[in-house]
């Protein structure tokens, strides 16, 4: 039997209880074992969201400055006095749907025993992270993976579902790029523009997919050859590496085929959500460009999302602007529609997520009282774990949680 217990700084015994007599949380044999609970992740640590949050703020007021007092922008300025609110009030409601979409994505991934409250709390504190922090969120990650160690899921698979979690929100993206380079390029979709602005971004979708498939071949084949060659091989250290991408596009593969309808409508939302918000953003400002257009231009300007400032802020907007002039929208109307969407883009996913950031710290801590206080038969649920069942046998209190040896 495996015992789980409360953190060292949380865990000390109850008033009039001695040490031996404290509830654990054990889980029984012929499960796999349960990770001692671990405080927050240091990369989302309340002092780090804090900073970021601010560094957002002054991003984005020396942004309104710059608009608002620099010479030769008046046209800019009107566009933004002129805005039409409701149309900013729906694109508000595409972010929020497109920030809860990922919420069944993140659950069917990482671990389907959580509550959905909790799947709530996790995933969109990531989001949030995601606004907040460089690298398009890269760091925002380190919560699913601390979910996944609470939970006692080895390092191993741990590393396979990040991974995957990662290509399977890419590959929506990846995807309709393809289609909608396809559909531009026959004259399916209206829109029209050069072939190498359509066809181009078609080749490059297809050969992402590509690519993908052959790594997986590579990396599971360099492996075995470097484990045949033993401890003594210099590359010994990239085998677990090259085990983790392989079966991380194994796994991202899998879940595809198993076609989990909350999955699909998760990625799907989640991408789909946020393409409306930028719609939206330009019948905020007055024009309506074609719809394959926009999501086109959306699709390659978010490589800018990968630059390591908080948010991809300057590199998102260029790339935004860049590439919906390359497909004939006004530079100034895409400027006003760009700035506009990226305000919503930003600090929806941020406020939400400091929100569910701070559920997450008071579930954390009601957990914690959970665990001194319950009584036989009591269930409470492991953030990471899920449901367990107080039994008290033998000498110590202890809750079983008897479960499949995966976390989905």
């Amino acid at each position: 039997m495996v015992t789980y217990r409360p953190p060292p700084d949380e865990a000390s015994p109850q008033k009039g209880m001695r040490e031996a007599d404290q509830p654990i949380v054990a889980e029984m044999s012929d499960v796999s074992p349960v990770a001692d609970p671990e405080p927050l992740p240091g990369d989302v640590s309340p002092h780090r969201l804090r900073r970021g949050l601010l560094r957002l703020g002054g991003l984005v007021a020396i942004a309104v400055v710059v608009v608002t007092l620099a010479p030769g922008l008046g046209e800019l300025r009107s566009r933004f006095a002129h805005a039409r609110p409701a149309w900013i009030v729906i694109g508000c409601a595409f972010e929020v749907l497109s920030v809860l979409a990922y919420v069944p994505a993140f659950r069917a991934v990482f671990c389907t025993r959580m509550s959905w409250a909790t799947s709530y709390k996790i995933g969109v504190a990531e989001e949030g992270a995601g606004s907040l922090f460089p690298l398009g969120g890269a760091g925002s990650l380190a919560l699913g993976v601390w979910a996944l160690r609470r939970g006692g899921m080895p390092a191993d698979e741990i590393a396979r579902k990040t991974i995957a979690f990662f290509l399977l929100t890419s590959a929506v993206p990846v995807g309709m790029l393809l289609l909608l380079g396809a559909g531009l390029a026959t004259g399916v979709l209206p829109g029209g523009g050069g072939l190498l602005i359509t066809v181009l971004p078609a080749v490059v979708a297809a050969g992402a997919i590509a690519a993908t498939l052959t790594v997986r071949r590579l990396a599971r084949g360099t492996e075995a050859r470097i484990r045949r060659q033993g401890e003594g091989s210099r590359w010994v250290r990239l085998a677990p590496w090259l085990s983790a991408t392989s079966d991380g596009i194994d796994e991202a593969l899998h879940q595809l085929r198993r076609g989990n309808p909350l999955l699909l409508m998760g990625l799907v939302g989640f991408l789909a959500f946020d393409q409306l918000a930028f719609w939206a953003s330009f019948r905020a400002v007055g024009a309506s460009p074609e719809l394959a257009i926009i999501w086109m231009a959306y699709l390659i300007g978010q490589l800018g999302n990968w630059l390591p400032v908080p948010g991809g802020i300057g590199g998102t907007e260029l790339g935004l602007v860049g590439a919906l002039v390359l497909y004939g929208v006004p530079a100034l109307t895409a400027t006003a529609a760009v700035l506009l969407y990226r305000v919503i883009e930003l600090w929806i996913p941020a406020v939400l997520g400091i929100g569910a950031f701070v559920q997450l710290r008071l579930l954390l801590r009601r957990e914690t009282e959970a665990i001194r206080l319950c009584n036989p038969g009591d269930t409470i649920e492991i953030v990471g774990f899920g449901p367990a069942t107080i039994d008290r046998s033998g000498v110590k209190s202890t809750a079983s949680a008897i479960r499949t040896p995966r976390l989905s």
